[in-house]
């Protein structure tokens, strides 16, 4: 009830400003601009393809009004409008009127990043082609057709925060952005303290960053971690689970939010100022999985370092196993190489990339494919159960995420004393090098 109430009154504030259907050709004569916290231009050739296929259906059909959703704008100064939510139908839109020989409005005017500015380019041949093959005397007709009778549901405000609110009520129903676009937007809006080309920095570098990447370093590797540690579910993130990653924000004053914002800085100024090179030290690292995150700019730089961070352990990983020794043909295999990625992946978050000795890698991937070789099939939830140390058939007790969030030295882990697995039969020879390295290893 009280999200409902919430979305009422939302709406309300927004009607009170402008809501209303709007022609294209009304929506892209006003002067729209692309925030810096917006997302790169990312749509797929199947969307792009469907967006035309849609509305020239809708004109062949000699449907009156065809509506395009609705676009979320924040009004700004002087007759300046900011797009919140619609940026890739605008701008696809906007390439599909380029192809048509439309091009007085204000979104070609607009900069794009390098990954956007390769999407632009593969639509835009996509959609030349498209409009290549169209009879000469419909085009024009198209053409008229998309800015004239296609409209949308615009949404204005005054208030950026009014904005956001209804972009995301808007986006928590219905078909979800991905969680990591949500964040994105929620840290971009605690940066009130930053400069404009801080955040246009900070934004070029997530753009950068596969989109793909992105959600697979969450879903799999972050979220998973930031539970498992606390003996708690790392399954089934989503955008309702994003809470774990908001931190700490900057209107907090409390005493340990205090203490960790301060610690923060500390590190960045320590960084900053060349302190590590008079004390013959390395820079510090600032981040801990175990530690809250601190909400605005620090977010992009938790996650840029993560992401990191995880590509040398895969590096690592991958000098030190041959290839047959980390299976990869099933989704049960991906499942248990993630599990190892993790555990080396929290481990050296704890005690460093140097901790990561032949022992240590020895014991977590024989902590991990002992799973592997004890079960005929693997799901999210075995690993899950595993990972807690609550799996009945194999190292029952062992959770090893907790357990090392608990160690003071990195030879602690030694300590750890793995079961011999009841190995099935059939994986013996479906995992043969799996088998005989753990053999080796553990003189099972």
């Amino acid at each position: 009830m009280r999200v409902l109430e919430n979305m009422r009154r939302i709406v309300m504030g927004l009607i009170q400003d402008e809501l209303k259907i709007t022609k294209i050709k009304e929506l892209l004569n006003m002067d729209l601009t692309l925030p810096s916290y917006q997302r790169p231009y990312s749509w797929s050739v199947k969307s792009t393809n469907t967006l035309f296929m849609d509305t020239y259906g809708a004109f062949k059909d000699g449907i009156d009004e065809y509506r395009l959703g609705s676009v979320i704008l924040h009004k700004e100064g002087f007759g300046k409008y900011n797009i919140v939510d619609g940026q890739q139908r605008v701008t696809t839109l906007s390439i599909l009127l380029y192809c048509l020989d439309y091009k007085r409005h204000s979104m070609l005017k607009e900069e794009y990043g390098t990954l956007s500015n390769d999407t632009i380019v593969t639509n835009f041949g996509v959609l030349d082609r498209r409009i290549k093959e169209l009879p000469d005397n419909e085009r024009q007709r198209y053409k008229e057709y998309l800015l004239n009778q296609c409209t949308t549901v615009q949404i204005v405000t005054d208030s950026e925060q009014e904005a956001f609110q209804f972009f995301d009520s808007q986006n928590s129903r219905g078909k979800e952005l991905a969680p990591h676009d949500l964040l994105k937007s929620y840290h971009l809006r605690e940066m009130t303290s930053e400069a404009e080309n801080q955040k246009i920095k900070i934004i070029n570098r997530w753009e950068n960053v596969n989109q793909d990447d992105l959600d697979d370093l969450f879903k799999s590797y972050l979220y998973p971690l930031t539970q498992w540690y606390k003996r708690k579910e790392g399954l089934r993130y989503s955008s309702s689970k994003i809470d774990s990653f908001k931190g700490i924000k900057g209107v907090n004053i409390y005493n340990y939010s205090v203490y960790h914002k301060a610690s923060n800085l500390y590190v960045e100024q320590f960084n900053a100022n060349g302190s590590n090179e008079l004390l013959a030290s390395k820079y510090l690292n600032q981040f801990q999985l175990t530690q809250p995150l601190i909400a605005g700019k620090r977010f992009f730089n938790y996650t840029l370092h993560y992401g990191k961070l995880l590509e040398k352990i895969q590096k690592q990983i991958y000098l030190f196993h041959k290839q047959d020794e980390i299976p990869s043909k099933r989704s049960g295999d991906i499942y248990i190489k993630q599990l190892y990625e993790c555990s080396v992946l929290f481990f050296a978050d704890r005690f460093g990339l140097e901790s990561l000795t032949q022992s240590v890698m020895q014991l977590l991937y024989s902590w991990s494919y002992s799973l592997r070789l004890t079960m005929h099939a693997v799901y999210p939830q075995t690993i899950n159960k595993y990972a807690i140390g609550q799996h009945e058939r194999v190292n029952h007790g062992i959770d090893m995420f907790s357990a090392i969030s608990e160690m003071t030295d990195p030879e602690e882990l030694k300590l750890l004393v793995l079961s011999q697995p009841d190995i099935d039969n059939n994986n013996k020879e479906k995992y043969k090098a799996v088998y005989e390295l753990l053999r080796e290893w553990n003189r099972w």
